[in-house]
């Protein structure tokens, strides 16, 4: 069986239509069409069968796909392996961010991995981190961030680099009647508005995990994805809101921990089985996890300077 007819099987399986398919490949649907006709001809089953408007992979289909994972991981080690004979790394890696994760890590990784013979093509892409293996379809690297306490398994065909585990504090415009404190407790903010996100992104697990903990659930009076916007928002005085604490604030906000509850996101680096032996992709990881290594400690020696500081009244 032709390998590049398995991937496209592999795609489906992902993205669930043959236009999705085609797009992800560079193809158009009746081409893709054709080429999964050929290679059900070759398996001499049926592999794919209507469903609705889409397609949906038969048990034999389904089957096939698992032997597919590991014919294309073998083949990824395989060409890693050719490319380790090269003394540098060399080649494209496309890596997905959350947004606040490709403000922070972006840059630094282009301008460091270009020194090593390596180019980076980022996007940023605000999706649950759940679809981290769907964006795999799309990308070589896919940054998420979630909540700390999420320890869902990304499975046998995926890798995660964990890079840092960043705090959220509590952001408050200055004439809030909290902002004179060093420090915030639950306790302290039932009777808040805040800003939440989309519901199965970060903020919002996290915001989640508070309720569940303290049997208090949080009053979303809007939802703003984009963290900017958010900062608006708390400054006008419409909510309080949780903001990672290496984000850099735009406007004059106060930023507060939270003491009686560990809130925190935790940010990793994911990619298929097998990618990472492939010296540009191992570049990318090894360069993300030294810039993240750099931030946690430029940014917690920052944070322990404060500490020693004594609080405002």
């Amino acid at each position: 069986m032709d390998a590049g007819r398995l991937r496209m099987l592999r795609e489906l399986a992902d993205h669930g239509t043959v236009a999705a398919v085609a797009q992800a490949l560079s193809m158009t649907p009746s081409a893709v069409s054709q080429q999964l006709k050929i290679l059900q001809r070759e398996a001499g089953v049926t592999l794919i069968e209507p469903d609705g408007r889409r397609v949906r992979l038969t048990d034999a289909g389904q089957v096939l796909v698992g032997h597919a994972d590991t014919v294309l991981a073998a083949l990824d080690r395989a060409k890693a392996e050719m490319d380790a004979y090269r003394s540098t790394p060399r080649g494209t890696v496309s890596v997905s961010f959350f947004p606040s994760g490709a403000a922070m890590l972006l840059a630094p990784l282009i301008s460091r991995t270009a020194e090593r013979g390596v180019q980076v093509l980022g996007r940023d892409v605000d999706v649950p981190a759940s679809r981290a293996p769907a964006q795999l379809a799309d990308f070589d690297v896919v940054v998420v961030h979630r909540d700390e306490r999420d320890a869902s398994p990304w499975g046998p065909r995926f890798e995660a680099t964990e890079l840092l585990r960043e705090p959220l504090d509590i952001v408050l415009p200055p004439g809030h009647h909290l902002a004179g404190r060093g420090q915030v407790e639950l306790a302290d903010l039932p009777d808040e508005q805040w800003i939440g996100v989309e519901g199965g992104l970060m903020v919002d697990d996290v915001l989640n995990s508070i309720a569940t903990r303290s049997g208090v659930q949080p009053r979303i009076a809007q939802r703003i994805n984009d963290f900017r916007v958010v900062e608006e928002l708390v400054n006008a005085g419409t909510g309080i809101a949780l903001m990672p604490r290496y984000v850099i604030l735009a406007r004059d906000l106060v930023r507060l921990p939270i003491t009686d509850i560990s809130v925190a996101r935790r940010v990793e680096a994911i990619t298929r089985a097998g990618a990472s032996a492939r010296p540009a992709v191992a570049a990318v990881i090894d360069e993300l996890r030294e810039i993240a290594a750099a931030i946690s400690s430029t940014t917690g020696a920052l944070d322990r300077g404060r500490s020693a500081q004594p609080a405002r009244d």
